[in-house]
Protein backbone atom coordinates (compact mmCIF):
# COMPACT_ATOMS: atom_id res chain seq x y z
CA UNK A 1 0.00 0.00 0.00
CA UNK A 2 1.19 3.51 -0.84
CA UNK A 3 2.37 5.33 2.29
CA UNK A 4 1.10 8.71 1.15
CA UNK A 5 0.36 9.86 4.71
CA UNK A 6 3.93 9.39 5.95
CA UNK A 7 4.66 12.01 8.61
CA UNK A 8 1.06 13.18 8.71
CA UNK A 9 -1.43 12.91 11.57
CA UNK A 10 -4.94 11.44 11.66
CA UNK A 11 -7.51 11.61 14.47
CA UNK A 12 -10.31 9.04 14.55
CA UNK A 13 -12.97 9.36 17.24
CA UNK A 14 -14.45 6.06 18.36
CA UNK A 15 -11.37 4.48 16.85
CA UNK A 16 -10.74 1.50 19.13
CA UNK A 17 -13.33 -0.99 17.86
CA UNK A 18 -15.38 -2.02 14.87
CA UNK A 19 -15.53 0.51 12.05
CA UNK A 20 -13.31 2.97 13.92
CA UNK A 21 -10.54 0.44 14.41
CA UNK A 22 -10.66 -0.55 10.74
CA UNK A 23 -10.34 3.12 9.76
CA UNK A 24 -7.49 3.72 12.22
CA UNK A 25 -5.51 0.74 10.92
CA UNK A 26 -6.15 1.66 7.28
CA UNK A 27 -4.76 5.16 7.86
CA UNK A 28 -1.74 3.75 9.72
CA UNK A 29 -0.99 1.46 6.78
CA UNK A 30 -0.63 4.63 4.70
CA UNK A 31 1.98 5.93 7.15
CA UNK A 32 -0.15 8.27 9.26
CA UNK A 33 0.51 8.73 12.94
CA UNK A 34 -2.89 7.94 14.43
CA UNK A 35 -4.66 9.45 17.40
CA UNK A 36 -7.85 7.62 18.29
CA UNK A 37 -10.53 8.22 20.88
CA UNK A 38 -12.43 5.72 22.97
CA UNK A 39 -15.04 5.94 25.71
CA UNK A 40 -14.90 2.91 28.04
CA UNK A 41 -13.20 -0.22 26.70
CA UNK A 42 -9.56 -0.02 27.73
CA UNK A 43 -8.77 -3.54 26.52
CA UNK A 44 -9.94 -2.70 23.00
CA UNK A 45 -7.93 0.53 23.08
CA UNK A 46 -4.76 -1.30 24.07
CA UNK A 47 -5.25 -3.84 21.29
CA UNK A 48 -5.76 -1.05 18.76
CA UNK A 49 -2.60 0.68 20.00
CA UNK A 50 -0.69 -2.54 19.37
CA UNK A 51 -2.11 -2.91 15.86
CA UNK A 52 -1.18 0.67 14.99
CA UNK A 53 2.33 0.45 16.39
CA UNK A 54 2.83 -2.76 14.40
CA UNK A 55 2.46 -0.57 11.31
CA UNK A 56 5.52 1.41 12.39
CA UNK A 57 3.68 4.63 13.23
CA UNK A 58 3.17 6.66 16.38
CA UNK A 59 -0.18 6.08 18.08
CA UNK A 60 -2.01 7.89 20.85
CA UNK A 61 -5.18 6.75 22.63
CA UNK A 62 -7.46 9.37 24.22
CA UNK A 63 -10.21 8.35 26.63
CA UNK A 64 -12.92 10.94 26.07
CA UNK A 65 -16.64 11.50 26.55
CA UNK A 66 -17.56 13.46 23.43
CA UNK A 67 -20.78 14.82 24.93
CA UNK A 68 -18.46 17.06 26.99
CA UNK A 69 -17.18 20.07 24.99
CA UNK A 70 -14.17 20.43 27.30
CA UNK A 71 -13.17 16.82 26.59
CA UNK A 72 -13.31 17.53 22.87
CA UNK A 73 -11.18 20.63 23.32
CA UNK A 74 -8.61 18.70 25.39
CA UNK A 75 -8.31 16.12 22.62
CA UNK A 76 -7.22 18.73 20.11
CA UNK A 77 -4.96 20.38 22.67
CA UNK A 78 -3.25 17.00 23.11
CA UNK A 79 -2.91 16.54 19.35
CA UNK A 80 -1.40 19.99 18.92
CA UNK A 81 0.99 19.50 21.84
CA UNK A 82 2.10 16.03 20.69
CA UNK A 83 2.22 16.43 16.92
CA UNK A 84 1.75 20.12 16.15
CA UNK A 85 -0.53 19.41 13.21
CA UNK A 86 -3.53 17.48 11.94
CA UNK A 87 -4.19 16.24 8.42
CA UNK A 88 -7.14 13.86 8.70
CA UNK A 89 -10.12 14.08 11.08
CA UNK A 90 -12.65 11.24 11.09
CA UNK A 91 -15.63 11.86 13.36
CA UNK A 92 -16.66 8.23 13.76
CA UNK A 93 -17.83 8.01 17.39
CA UNK A 94 -21.60 7.80 17.75
CA UNK A 95 -24.20 7.27 20.42
CA UNK A 96 -27.91 7.78 20.83
CA UNK A 97 -31.19 6.74 22.34
CA UNK A 98 -33.18 4.19 20.33
CA UNK A 99 -36.84 4.60 21.36
CA UNK A 100 -40.20 5.41 19.77
CA UNK A 101 -40.89 9.13 19.49
CA UNK A 102 -43.52 9.04 22.26
CA UNK A 103 -40.93 7.69 24.72
CA UNK A 104 -38.23 10.25 23.99
CA UNK A 105 -37.49 13.19 26.26
CA UNK A 106 -35.23 16.24 26.23
CA UNK A 107 -32.40 14.34 27.91
CA UNK A 108 -32.41 11.75 25.11
CA UNK A 109 -32.41 14.54 22.54
CA UNK A 110 -29.51 16.38 24.16
CA UNK A 111 -27.36 13.27 24.64
CA UNK A 112 -27.83 12.08 21.07
CA UNK A 113 -27.35 15.45 19.40
CA UNK A 114 -24.33 16.24 21.60
CA UNK A 115 -22.62 12.88 20.97
CA UNK A 116 -23.17 12.97 17.22
CA UNK A 117 -23.87 16.36 15.64
CA UNK A 118 -22.27 18.67 18.19
CA UNK A 119 -19.15 16.49 18.42
CA UNK A 120 -18.71 16.75 14.64
CA UNK A 121 -19.29 20.51 14.73
CA UNK A 122 -16.89 21.18 17.61
CA UNK A 123 -14.33 18.70 16.28
CA UNK A 124 -14.36 20.30 12.86
CA UNK A 125 -13.97 23.78 14.30
CA UNK A 126 -10.93 22.69 16.33
CA UNK A 127 -9.44 20.60 13.51
CA UNK A 128 -9.55 23.40 10.93
CA UNK A 129 -6.74 25.59 12.33
CA UNK A 130 -4.52 22.52 12.81
CA UNK A 131 -4.81 21.65 9.11
CA UNK A 132 -2.34 24.33 8.05
CA UNK A 133 -1.38 22.43 4.90
CA UNK A 134 -4.94 21.46 4.05
CA UNK A 135 -6.53 18.16 4.91
CA UNK A 136 -9.63 16.03 4.95
CA UNK A 137 -12.53 15.59 7.36
CA UNK A 138 -15.05 12.75 7.29
CA UNK A 139 -18.30 12.52 9.23
CA UNK A 140 -20.36 9.40 9.81
CA UNK A 141 -24.04 9.16 8.92
CA UNK A 142 -26.51 6.34 8.24
CA UNK A 143 -29.55 5.54 6.17
CA UNK A 144 -31.73 6.76 9.04
CA UNK A 145 -30.82 10.35 8.14
CA UNK A 146 -33.14 10.09 5.13
CA UNK A 147 -35.36 7.07 5.77
CA UNK A 148 -37.54 6.15 8.74
CA UNK A 149 -36.19 3.33 10.92
CA UNK A 150 -38.04 2.07 14.03
CA UNK A 151 -37.06 4.01 17.16
CA UNK A 152 -34.40 5.96 15.28
CA UNK A 153 -36.00 9.42 15.29
CA UNK A 154 -33.54 11.39 17.39
CA UNK A 155 -30.50 9.51 16.04
CA UNK A 156 -31.72 10.06 12.49
CA UNK A 157 -32.08 13.78 13.18
CA UNK A 158 -28.51 13.92 14.49
CA UNK A 159 -27.20 12.14 11.39
CA UNK A 160 -29.13 14.48 9.09
CA UNK A 161 -27.52 17.39 10.95
CA UNK A 162 -24.07 15.90 10.29
CA UNK A 163 -24.81 15.71 6.57
CA UNK A 164 -25.99 19.33 6.48
CA UNK A 165 -23.01 20.54 8.51
CA UNK A 166 -20.60 18.79 6.15
CA UNK A 167 -21.97 20.68 3.16
CA UNK A 168 -21.49 24.05 4.83
CA UNK A 169 -18.07 23.12 6.22
CA UNK A 170 -16.96 21.90 2.79
CA UNK A 171 -17.77 25.21 1.12
CA UNK A 172 -16.37 27.42 3.87
CA UNK A 173 -13.16 25.41 4.34
CA UNK A 174 -12.38 24.85 0.67
CA UNK A 175 -10.20 27.96 0.50
CA UNK A 176 -8.00 26.40 3.21
CA UNK A 177 -7.50 23.26 1.14
CA UNK A 178 -9.75 21.23 3.44
CA UNK A 179 -12.28 18.75 2.07
CA UNK A 180 -15.26 17.59 4.14
CA UNK A 181 -17.34 14.53 3.28
CA UNK A 182 -19.65 12.04 4.98
CA UNK A 183 -19.88 8.28 4.67
CA UNK A 184 -23.21 6.57 5.24
CA UNK A 185 -22.85 2.81 5.78
CA UNK A 186 -25.62 0.28 5.55
CA UNK A 187 -26.08 -2.38 8.22
CA UNK A 188 -22.71 -3.40 9.68
CA UNK A 189 -22.59 -6.19 12.27
CA UNK A 190 -20.58 -4.50 15.04
CA UNK A 191 -21.04 -4.12 18.80
CA UNK A 192 -22.90 -0.86 18.18
CA UNK A 193 -25.75 -2.79 16.56
CA UNK A 194 -26.43 -4.59 19.84
CA UNK A 195 -28.23 -1.47 21.07
CA UNK A 196 -30.95 -1.92 18.46
CA UNK A 197 -33.97 -3.90 19.73
CA UNK A 198 -34.59 -5.19 16.19
CA UNK A 199 -30.97 -6.19 15.60
CA UNK A 200 -31.58 -9.72 14.31
CA UNK A 201 -34.38 -8.60 12.03
CA UNK A 202 -32.17 -5.84 10.62
CA UNK A 203 -29.32 -8.27 9.99
CA UNK A 204 -31.59 -10.85 8.35
CA UNK A 205 -33.15 -8.23 6.09
CA UNK A 206 -29.75 -6.86 5.10
CA UNK A 207 -28.42 -10.33 4.32
CA UNK A 208 -31.37 -11.26 2.12
CA UNK A 209 -32.19 -7.91 0.49
CA UNK A 210 -28.79 -6.41 -0.29
CA UNK A 211 -28.23 -6.68 -4.07
CA UNK A 212 -24.48 -7.13 -3.53
CA UNK A 213 -25.29 -10.33 -1.63
CA UNK A 214 -23.65 -9.69 1.74
CA UNK A 215 -23.46 -7.34 4.70
CA UNK A 216 -21.28 -4.24 4.68
CA UNK A 217 -18.10 -4.81 6.72
CA UNK A 218 -15.93 -2.40 8.73
CA UNK A 219 -13.24 -2.84 6.06
CA UNK A 220 -15.70 -1.68 3.38
CA UNK A 221 -16.27 1.53 5.31
CA UNK A 222 -12.55 1.97 6.01
CA UNK A 223 -11.75 1.59 2.31
CA UNK A 224 -14.16 4.39 1.48
CA UNK A 225 -12.69 6.68 4.14
CA UNK A 226 -9.26 5.69 2.82
CA UNK A 227 -10.24 6.92 -0.63
CA UNK A 228 -11.91 10.13 0.55
CA UNK A 229 -8.81 11.12 2.53
CA UNK A 230 -6.45 10.48 -0.38
CA UNK A 231 -5.26 12.67 -3.25
CA UNK A 232 -7.44 10.58 -5.55
CA UNK A 233 -10.47 12.37 -4.07
CA UNK A 234 -9.11 15.91 -4.41
CA UNK A 235 -12.26 17.20 -6.13
CA UNK A 236 -14.75 15.39 -3.91
CA UNK A 237 -16.09 17.54 -1.09
CA UNK A 238 -19.45 18.18 0.56
CA UNK A 239 -20.72 14.75 -0.47
CA UNK A 240 -22.47 11.90 1.31
CA UNK A 241 -21.15 8.54 0.09
CA UNK A 242 -23.50 5.63 0.73
CA UNK A 243 -21.94 2.21 1.35
CA UNK A 244 -24.77 -0.30 1.40
CA UNK A 245 -24.30 -2.73 -1.48
CA UNK A 246 -27.32 -1.24 -3.24
CA UNK A 247 -29.80 -1.93 -0.43
CA UNK A 248 -31.05 1.66 -0.37
CA UNK A 249 -32.09 1.45 -4.01
CA UNK A 250 -34.86 -1.03 -3.30
CA UNK A 251 -38.43 0.01 -2.53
Amino acid sequence: MERDLEGKVAYVTGGSRGIGRAISVALAKRGANVVFGYFRNGDAARETLRLLEDEGVKALALKRNLTDPEAISRSFDDIEETFGRLDVFVSNAASGVIKPFAELNERAWRWTMDANARAFFLGGSRAQPLMRDGGSMVGMSSGGANRVLPGYGVVGASKAAIEALARYMAVEMAADGIRVNVVSPGVVDTDALKHFPMREEMLDRARTQTPAGRLVTPDDVAATVDFLTSEKATMITGQVVTIDGGAGLLA
